[in-house]
């Protein structure tokens, strides 16, 4: 029997109610174990979904979620995922994208290329055993696009927020790992977009047709939107110059574009904080601090619609062994390299491994491109649990990996005598 407005209204709110509280109290309990309060919130999804609520007797989930409510929790969590995207881009300050120096540039480019590269090879030498775990609207190439992604991305948001739990805010370390992470977004979003615009799913225009009218809004944006913002917001007593509502409205706004482009509205997000002016040239406290909180009271939304479509489940035996490559790939594929180019820049032992466990953090960066993913097509169920086992395996590593590194550089004896420069200074 189909459920009437006020019905599925009470439904909603009920759920809302449910989804806060549920990953309060996770994400307390993730902070007393020394994780991120993100992994608490990844837990609760998915602990309210069919992977645990919902194999109770009488199937809770389906009366907390029931599929006419689904869509608004749907929506809600999307507005939250663009506030969130928005200030993931606004934290990136172009100029700041120095100070890693070259540093920066070679950890994010071999700890992005290497693991793309070993998944296309992989990809290609196990062909059959991923054929099958495509979804129904990816082609060979968007497929492969995605899934360099998939193994390749680094949540800049969760790692800039460890790098401040821990006391690396403004070291070698701390500095090149969230330098890189910030060109490694920004470089796994435009790939993203060329993948989900090859899907020819919803979209109105043949794909080369969508980049190329992407492209178009991204030099709008950058060369008219920022500037005239920029301007205005400069003016002197300026009418309706409260930042706080531009930023929202230039977010959805943004959102609105990409979404009517065939793409997926957190590029807008992410591309509207990007543009954002920055009179001062860092963000606005005004602007940062209450679409941060706005993002984080909604974001647990986001969590649990991931969490409906997570079921540990239906992970069947030819799933673990494109489990165990993903997961070879995406770990080795980033502690390698981020700690190889960290030495070449001069960086020593133990920020070098500091950095490679930094950048190895998936976290919430991740769910989003897997949900982006699943919406387009891209993959199928199956494989979208085994990708979110892997984000959620990375981004638990990341803390223990750290605890570890710091035990073993305060147990290490003191040398006689050291270099002046033996950390090494981001080249």
């Amino acid at each position: 029997m189909a459920m009437d407005g006020e019905a599925i209204t009470a439904m909603v709110i009920g759920g809302v109610g449910v989804i806060v509280v549920a990953s309060w109290l996770l994400g307390s309990v993730a902070r007393r174990l020394g994780q991120p309060t993100v992994i608490g919130h990844i837990v609760a999804g998915i602990a309210l979904g069919p992977t645990l609520l919902g194999q109770l007797p009488g199937n809770p989930t389906e009366h907390l979620f029931p599929a006419e409510a689904r869509p608004f929790l749907t929506v809600l969590s999307q507005v939250a995922v663009v506030i969130f995207m928005f200030v993931a881009g606004y934290e990136i300050d172009p100029r700041s994208l120095r100070g890693g120096g070259r540093g920066a540039v070679m950890v994010a480019v071999l700890a992005l290329a290497v693991p793309m590269g070993l998944t296309a090879g992989v990809i290609a030498l196990f062909h059959d055993a991923f054929a099958g775990l495509r979804g129904e609207h990816a082609d060979g190439r968007s497929f492969l696009l995605f899934m360099m992604v998939a193994t390749s991305i680094t949540a800049l948001p969760v790692l800039a927020a460890i790098v401040r739990e821990r006391g690396l805010a403004g070291t070698p370390a701390g500095t090149v790992a969230t330098t890189a992470a910030g060109f490694m977004d920004v470089a796994a979003w435009v790939v993203l977009a060329a993948a989900l615009a090859g899907t020819g799913h919803q979209t109105r225009w043949p794909w080369p047709v969508i980049l190329l009218l992407a492209a178009g809004f991204v030099a709008v944006m950058f060369l008219v939107v920022r500037p005239v913002l920029g301007w205005w917001l400069a003016r002197p007593a300026a009418l309706l110059a409260e930042q706080l509502p531009i930023a929202l409205g230039l977010a959805l706004g943004s959102a609105w574009v990409t979404a009517s482009l065939g793409l997926h509205p957190v590029f807008g997000g992410f591309l509207a904080g990007l543009a954002m002016p920055r009179p001062n040239g860092t963000p606005e406290p005004e602007v940062l601090r209450p679409m941060e909180q706005s993002a984080n009271l909604l974001l647990p939304l986001f969590f649990v619609t991931t969490g409906l479509s997570f079921d540990l489940g239906s992970l069947e035996w030819r799933g673990l062994p494109p489990l165990g490559l993903i997961l070879v790939i995406a770990i080795a594929g980033k502690l390698l390299p981020a700690y190889g180019a960290a030495r070449l820049a001069g960086l020593g032992p133990h920020s070098s491994a500091l950095v490679a466990a930094l950048v190895n953090t998936r976290g919430l960066t991740e769910l989003i491109a897997l949900n982006v993913g699943l919406a387009a097509g891209l993959v199928g169920g199956e494989l979208f649990t085994v990708l979110m086992l892997m984000a959620l395996i990375t981004t638990l590593m990341t803390g223990p990996l750290l605890a570890v590194l710091t035990r073993r550089e305060r147990s290490a004896p003191a040398p006689a005598t050291a270099p002046a420069d033996a950390e090494g200074t981001p080249r």
